[in-house]
């Protein structure tokens, strides 16, 4: 089971989230199939909080709608109420000139739709208790085509858009050029180019990611030290940079999950 760390308050009451992979065909395209569904009790609003990946999503929902979104440096807050579901395809950043006429940075904190997507096909696999195999062939057949247009430029962003999630020790921009064997000049042409974010914010918003994740787990670790660990110089700097991009600073966000921890589970 593919893991996420954009979702930053997973196991919400009355919502349901879970992914899957598509296959080695799509691979240089596609990162992993969401689904979410929710069923909430009328009158109540849940808040899911999202720090998107810096790269694309394809989403399908429940109203028949399907959007291309891109990243978004700051914290999304998408409000559900009542019954329904959404199914999202979480690209990879090879997927945006791909996928849009639009360029990609004009895509950053926005969207646009997506008139060829299978919408009906989806709502028919939704319908079903089990819909993953259904889902994933519809996916596969509607772009495996369009992975097999990957090219060389896509192949190099997503190495690097990998480089700088997975590797811990890299906490600035010359790290990531070192490691990908590119120049500081030519990595920001390839990652602006591709994902409209700079290399900078591929950094950070792992680094945040991890941050919000971690207090959201265990609420009892301690700022100063996770600060350290993820490369911040201090704490101070990391909670700036937190709240601005989180809207909160990093200790509030520890006393929030404490109170949720402390309320009695509803029957």
């Amino acid at each position: 089971m593919p893991e996420s760390k954009g979702h930053l308050n997973p196991g919400s009451p009355g919502v349901e989230l879970e992914r899957f992979d598509v296959g080695p065909g799509l691979a240089a395209l596609v990162r992993h199939v969401w689904i979410a569904r929710w069923q909430l009790p009328p009158g109540e609003v849940n808040r899911q909080r999202v720090l998107t990946y810096p790269t694309f999503n394809l989403v399908i929902t429940d109203d028949r709608k399907a959007a291309l979104y891109g990243p978004d440096p700051k914290l999304q807050v998408r409000a559900l109420s009542g019954e329904g579901w959404a199914v999202g395809v979480l690209l990879r950043p090879a997927a945006g000139l791909l996928l849009s006429p639009i360029a990609p940075a004009k895509l950053v904190g926005g969207s646009r739709p997506v008139n060829d997507a299978p919408i009906e096909a989806v709502a028919r696999a939704m319908s079903q208790p089990s819909p993953v195999g259904r889902l994933g062939a519809i996916i596969a057949l509607w772009l495996g085509p369009i992975a097999r247009h990957v090219d060389e430029g896509g192949r190099d962003v997503n190495r690097v858009c990998r480089l700088a999630e997975e590797d811990a020790t890299i906490v600035r921009v010359a790290d990531l050029a070192r490691q990908a064997g590119l120049s500081p000049r030519s990595l920001e042409r390839l990652v602006v180019g591709h994902i409209g974010v700079t290399p900078k914010w591929l950094i950070e918003c792992r680094r945040l990611q991890e941050a919000a994740t971690t207090l959201h787990a265990k609420p009892e670790t301690d700022l100063t030290d996770l600060a350290l660990s993820l490369g911040y110089v201090d704490y101070a700097h990391f909670s700036r940079r937190y709240k601005e991009v989180i809207g909160e600073t990093p200790d509030k966000t520890r006393g929030l999950t404490r109170t949720r921890a402390r309320r009695p589970k509803k029957r």
